[in-house]
């Protein structure tokens, strides 16, 4: 939040391949010289043993039965509350659209 730098990724679908995909974006901005720990809640996706790993990030998983603890859960609601429901989309681009903005 310092930098005001963030990364995010809108994908049709989560699965392990992209959390990988997510890693590699958090990796690639973490400055060299630098550390970052990514906070996970314990979704199978971010379990599995094929995610890749990379030196400069360390994941922490959060207990289990804790959305309160997960940020990501607070953006959801978030949109939900604001951009995306009551609302009906054309298509998937639409939807992708709003999420993005």
């Amino acid at each position: 939040p310092e930098r005001s730098l963030g990364v995010a990724l809108v994908l049709p679908s989560v699965n392990s391949q992209g959390m990988g995909l997510h890693l590699k974006e958090i990796s690639k901005v973490t400055p060299a010289g630098r550390h970052a720990i990514v906070i996970m809640d314990r979704a199978g996706y971010h379990l599995e043993k094929e995610l890749p790993d990379y030196s400069n990030l360390t994941p922490v998983h959060l207990p289990p039965y804790s959305p309160e603890l997960n940020s990501a859960e607070q953006l959801w609601e978030w949109l939900r509350e604001h951009d995306l429901s009551n609302r009906c989309f054309d298509g998937y681009e639409d939807i992708v659209d709003a999420c993005c903005n």
